[in-house]
């Protein structure tokens, strides 16, 4: 399919992405059919990021930096959903394993997908602590602590800036369907 203008072209890859899910959106920004098999994911530019992220956005998940307690948009969102990396979409975390850590950020006991984080050594700030980094775009999401509540002792303490909300009753057409038998049955995710 060729596109008559940039412009175009982009505006369709957007309504392409919006009717397939956000699993489909690099095929639509490709040109691809949907369903078709994604190259390995590619993360944005700087300048690309720099354009799409806010500034806070792109501080947190670009340059480590830490949001506000208690100012940021998820630290008490009690909505039933997932979280996903704001710059690659990939799954993150599950309202189901979100809890009140009286922190000021959002608080989780373990990753929905733990595929896809990944942990480093953070001895920044004159601490040793853990941070946590989403695989595929390798943003900085926060630390975890092994101060958490049952079951796994954990919490994943996490920035907003660095995450997209996706509630349960759009997680089909946002492309993120296979997660939805979760909040059908109401159960924790093992």
């Amino acid at each position: 399919m060729q596109w008559s203008s940039p412009l175009a072209g982009r505006a369709a890859a957007l309504v392409l992405a919006m009717a397939f899910g956000a699993a489909s959106w690099a095929n639509a920004q490709a040109g691809r059919a949907p369903g078709a098999v994604a190259p390995a994911y590619a993360k944005p530019t700087d300048a690309e990021l720099r354009q799409r992220l806010t500034a806070e956005q792109y501080a947190v998940t670009q340059h480590d930096a830490t949001e506000t307690p208690y100012h940021n948009q998820y630290w008490d969102n009690h909505g039933p959903g997932i979280y996903v990396d704001i710059v690659s979409g990939e799954a993150l975390f599950s309202s189901l394993d979100k809890y009140e850590s009286h922190t000021g950020w959002p608080s989780f006991t373990r990753p929905l997908a733990p595929q896809n984080i990944k942990s480093a050594d953070d001895r920044s700030l004159g601490m040793d602590r853990t941070e946590v980094r989403s695989v595929h775009a390798n943003s900085h999401l926060g630390h975890v602590f092994d101060d958490g509540p049952k079951p796994t002792g954990l919490r994943y303490c996490m920035n907003s800036a660095a995450m997209r909300f996706i509630p349960a009753d759009k997680l089909e057409t946002e492309g993120y369907g296979k997660y939805t038998s979760l909040f059908k049955r109401g159960l924790p995710n093992k």
